[in-house]
């Protein structure tokens, strides 16, 4: 899949712009705070309808305009699509070929995104917060239901947190929790299942590419960690079997603390080379080359589900890695996987796909193809 165009009106610090691209390596050139990844970022809000960098949509709008837009028209293996996201102060609407979905999960899974970026560096050595999202994020994706579960998951631990809050202070029915615990359980075993799957399955490709980054030196392994112990990941009533018997052990705790104690939202990932915790003892080099590793196996782990390759966003990191990773994952993408580049130069940058690629320069909310 590749994008043949973006349309931005009202967003960031573009009033109104409309660009083209080639379906090969489009490199973004220009100075700090121009707007370089602000495109990125409208590319990642096209395909996923939420930014990398903030929470908070308002942010997105073009300052003192009511609205922002974004539009895209893809090329898939399906046939041409035309993607639409609408951001106001009264909320967001998404759109496929014209036709606005109810749901989010409707919407994604359209247009693949795999970004790469300075902050996801920390994605071995940041919080568990960080590699939740990455996971909610990258299933999504490839399973949209998983995006519903998850929704129905986060809305019933909402209220179940604010029920134990009521408890703590005596102001509710007991009997209450009891129903919100069984619907909570039933949405996160589905969650969990699903990520035990993805983790698996990342592991699987993300191996290999790690084994070759390091020249045959470290060997990668993947572990989820979830809040409780679940020694047989592929069954769910297992899994709700596990969650049910911990909940009514924590039943007391939880109450006293006033939150729910276990659940996906508590979950983790662990990553380990040469069997050692890469978080606390490995290098910034092994932990770098783990989590481009990650990124490089998301691009074929999302082939392989879905016969072709997402759009990949580097976003200002080429600068980030050594000469050796720059070209390991330049080869990897070349001729195969539609990509964006941002950066302020590319001397120093000594390989044939940027030399071959189209080259834009952004200046003051103001794309222009140079080549």
């Amino acid at each position: 899949m590749y994008i043949n165009d973006l349309t931005l009106t009202n967003y960031r610090n573009y009033k109104k712009e409309h660009v083209t691209f080639e379906n090969n390596v489009n490199v973004i050139l220009g100075e700090n705070a121009q707007g370089k990844t602000n495109v990125m970022e409208a590319i990642y809000v096209l395909g996923l309808a939420k930014s990398h960098r903030t929470t908070r949509d308002r942010e997105l709008i073009y300052w003192d305009e009511e609205y922002a837009k974004i539009e895209g028209s893809v090329k898939k293996r399906t046939g041409p699509l035309t993607l639409e996201v609408i951001i106001s102060t009264k909320g967001k609407k998404v759109k496929l070929n014209r036709l606005e979905q109810r749901k989010l999960s409707e919407y994604i899974g359209a247009l693949n995104i795999v970004m790469f970026a300075p902050e996801d560096l920390n994605l071995v050595k940041g919080s568990p917060q960080v590699r939740r999202r990455f996971i909610d994020m990258e299933i999504g994706q490839i399973n949209p239901i998983y995006l519903y579960n998850l929704s129905l998951f986060q809305k019933i631990l909402q209220q179940r947190n604010h029920l134990l809050k009521d408890l703590q202070r005596k102001k509710a029915d007991n009997g209450l929790l009891d129903i919100l615990t069984f619907q909570l359980i039933e949405q996160a075993a589905k969650v969990m299942l699903k990520r035990y799957e993805f983790i698996e399955m990342l592991e699987r490709w993300a191996k290999p590419i790690h084994h070759d980054i390091s020249r045959g030196l470290e060997n990668l392994a993947i572990e989820y960690k979830p809040s409780i112990k679940v020694s047989e990941a592929s069954e769910l009533s297992k899994i709700e079997e596990v969650l049910e018997e911990n909940f009514v052990k924590m039943k007391i705790k939880e109450i006293e603390r006033g939150t729910s104690l276990i659940g996906p939202h508590r979950d983790d990932l662990l990553f380990y080379v040469n069997d050692r915790d890469v978080q606390t003892f490995g290098s910034q080099g092994q932990q770098r080359t783990t989590a481009l590793s990650l990124k490089m196996a998301e691009l074929e782990l999302i082939y392989d589900k879905l016969g072709e390759y997402p759009i990949l966003l580097l976003d200002d990191v080429l600068s980030e890695l050594d000469d050796f990773r720059q070209s390991h994952l330049l080869n990897t993408i070349q001729g195969k996987v539609q990509t964006f580049v941002t950066t302020t130069s590319v001397d120093g940058i000594d390989h044939q796909t940027l030399k071959d690629a189209s080259t834009y320069l952004v200046e003051k909310g103001n794309i222009q193809k140079l080549k």
